[in-house]
């Protein structure tokens, strides 16, 4: 997860984030519903002006902004966290996301044939999620209390329901090597966001360091 605050301002305002992350202490409960409001707004005239850029924005400028979106691994983290949000947010409304996916993939493709190829194509598109359940958010909290190993996407997803507190320990101990889309930098950024302090004893363990260090 992006901490940074102090990025310029996109879809979320740097005062934003800082309420967001805990780091803006509002002083009364209408403060706090009003800045929730606000967010909330921005996000739906944010996805609602996607349909302005899809149809207006040049197909230069468009190259010119995932030319640096798909330069560096933050702004990937970006681009998998915008669909991510989608996906969970249209599933808990009752929409399969594969009704949005699916005729935005295929009416792409059919326009991006016509427009560069000049053709007409037979678009088939297949989007399949399956799920197995391997551990309990409890379960991973239960290792914490026993100061046993979590992976470090548990330890993520415990953070984000947000209702155990990791801060309680002195230090966290990670498995890590069986996730493939966890490197360096999501350890490095999850341990920032617990102001922990990352260290690697060995490529397969890492411990995060928490209080005093």
């Amino acid at each position: 997860m992006n901490t940074d605050i102090d990025r310029d301002r996109g879809i979320l305002t740097p005062a934003d984030r800082e309420f967001l992350l805990g780091e803006r202490e509002l002083g009364h409960e209408q403060s706090r519903r009003n800045a929730e409001a606000r967010v909330r707004r921005r996000v739906i005239d944010s996805v609602l002006d996607f349909d302005l850029l899809l149809h207006a924005l040049s197909e230069k400028d468009r190259r010119q902004v995932f030319e640096e979106l798909t330069s560096d691994s933050d702004s990937l983290d970006g681009l998998k966290a915008m669909l991510a949000f989608a996906y969970i947010g249209t599933g808990e409304q009752g929409l399969d996301f594969a009704d949005v996916l699916v005729p935005a993939v295929r009416h792409s493709e059919e326009a991006c044939a016509a427009s560069r190829r000049g053709a007409n194509v037979a678009v088939d598109v297949t989007f399949e999620v399956q799920t197995s359940v391997e551990s309990t958010l409890e379960g991973v909290a239960e290792r914490l209390e026993a100061g046993d190993p979590v992976t470090p996407r548990e330890l993520f997803s415990l953070v984000m329901q947000g209702e155990y507190d990791p801060g309680q320990h002195d230090r966290i101990a990670l498995a890590v090597g069986g996730e493939a889309d966890v490197d360096e930098q999501f350890l490095e950024r999850l341990a920032a966001y617990l102001e922990g302090e990352l260290r690697r004893p060995t490529p397969t363990r890492a411990v995060i360091r928490l209080g005093e260090q």
